[in-house]
């Protein structure tokens, strides 16, 4: 029997896991945590019946994922719900970018801006099955359908800052700059539009969908199906060195680079081992969870209808903080992601308590707390927020390090998505879930198409693991 160790119980992981059980290898997960799930945690934080995501909580990118979406996870109990209206970006003053997953809708809410809208997101999220076979992948190779692939990559691959300038209002550059935020990454650079425009082209598609019963449902679906498969899964175990490794023909990591070579130390080959002890880390989030009676009382009506609200002001707000974060500085006013998964969910809340889910960017490793001034932040746009504040929970930047190790001082995109990591991976190949050391190979956020609950990281991972399982001798 042809067997597998897995390395990590997240989203990458049980993906590379159920493609290589459904290839018919014998496949062990061992998770370090307690429970499976990475960054697709939930759990009732701070009043009973009061649902709370840990981390990833809006999922886009995953129901529009091909490999999830051809596993039939309903049978399992994943249910996706929508909200009304998608995300809205709120503005001093009163009025706000509003995202409906229509392209239509979103555009006749943008008065001038409606046809540039249309223009940038029409044909994407139209072919957008057709589009993520490229998107969701390396980069660095030939494409399945490279005239719609340059469509979408050639405003992707400018500065963030430079693309909104075809807009003329402020909500339609606020509303587009509070999703290319979402990479944690100076917008001035290159390649910042290009995870925005990813995750808008798949929200115009598919929706800013939660799972019903919280993101841990997701996991919860894929571990159920691969133990129907007759893989099985380890919690409470954690790695630490190669001689700790069962005897297996490939293992896969669902990792971080860093951790990834402290654990198969000199064994992996001299560059490997540079690149991945150099792999570079972003900024950090700090998370706070509310239980607000009556929600939160948005001055923008239809943010009280949204399931996402991006807090950060105009655009070049918005620009100036994330520089700040980025050079290692905590603005005053930070940008804030605030979620109501609740509207799409209502079975979250306890009675007229419901969750409100926030993280705010600060530098990598911050230790100070952020709390207030998330408050703060949202308290600008919905006056007596604070008043309605009936609990917390707080997730400090090093608490999401310890959390999951893969969040490398708070990082929760596993990685810094600047050119050369957004192009290659954790290190310079065409060959990005490769280690260097034969039957082993890295599956996490780390490589492309990087972070979100749609596992293509450990489909393409265990692409590789098959083909060299298929060249092996005594295949």
């Amino acid at each position: 029997m042809t067997t597998a160790t897995v390395v990590g119980g997240g989203p990458n992981g049980l993906a590379a896991a159920i493609v290589l059980a459904r290839a018919g290898v014998q496949v062990t997960v061992l998770e370090a945590a307690d429970e499976i799930g990475g960054g697709t945690r939930s759990s009732e934080a701070i009043l009973p019946g009061l649902l709370h995501d840990h981390c990833s909580a809006i999922h886009p990118m995953a129901a529009g994922s091909s490999f999830l979406r051809g596993l039939d996870l309903g049978r399992y109990g994943l249910r996706w719900r929508l909200p009304e209206i998608d995300c809205v970006h709120p503005l001093d003053g009163g009025t706000a970018g509003v995202l409906r997953r229509s392209v239509a809708e979103t555009a006749a809410g943008l008065g001038a801006d409606g046809a540039r809208w249309r223009r940038l997101f029409d044909g994407p999220s139209a072919g957008y099955d057709s589009l993520s076979q490229d998107i969701l992948g390396p980069i660095l190779r030939i494409p399945r359908h490279p005239i719609r692939l340059a469509r979408f990559g050639i405003p992707a691959l400018a500065p963030a800052s430079l693309l909104a300038r075809i807009f003329a209002t402020e909500e339609a550059r606020a509303l587009f700059g509070g999703v290319a935020a979402h990479a944690f990454h100076p917008l001035h650079h290159p390649l910042s539009s290009s995870i925005g425009l990813g995750i808008l082209t798949a929200g115009h598609r598919y929706g800013w969908a939660v799972a019903e019963g919280g993101s841990r449902r997701i996991t919860g679906a894929m571990a159920a199906l691969l133990l129907d498969l007759g893989g099985k899964i380890e919690t409470g175990v954690r790695v630490r060195s190669a001689s700790e490794l069962p005897p297996a023909d490939v293992t896969v990591y669902d990792l971080a680079p860093t951790a990834v070579a402290d654990i198969l130390g000199d064994r992996l080959p001299p560059r490997v081992a540079r690149a991945y002890r150099r792999f570079r880390y972003g900024p950090g989030a700090f998370k706070v969870d509310f239980a607000v009676e009556g929600g939160v009382p948005w001055s923008a009506q239809p943010a009280r209808r949204a399931g996402t609200v991006h807090v950060g002001g105009a655009f070049a707000e918005i620009a100036a903080t994330e520089r700040e974060v980025h050079a290692g500085r905590m603005p005053r006013r930070p940008f804030v992601l605030v979620g109501q998964q609740y509207l799409a969910d209502p079975a979250r809340s306890a009675g007229d308590v419901h969750p409100v889910w926030t993280y705010a960017h600060v530098p990598n490793g911050y230790t100070g707390d952020a709390t207030q001034a998330i408050v703060a932040q949202i308290e600008r746009f919905a006056p007596g927020f604070r008043d309605r504040i009936v609990g917390t929970v707080v997730r400090s930047a090093p608490d999401f390090a310890a959390y999951n190790p893969n969040y490398v001082g708070g990082n929760i995109m596993t990685g810094a998505k600047d050119v050369p990591q957004l192009l290659f991976g954790p290190r310079p190949t065409l060959q990005p879930y490769d280690v260097g050391l034969p039957g082993h190979f890295i599956c996490s956020a780390a490589t492309p198409p990087g972070p979100g609950a749609h596992g293509m990281c450990g489909v393409h991972a265990a692409a590789r693991a098959l083909r060299h399982l298929r060249r092996r001798p005594d295949a």
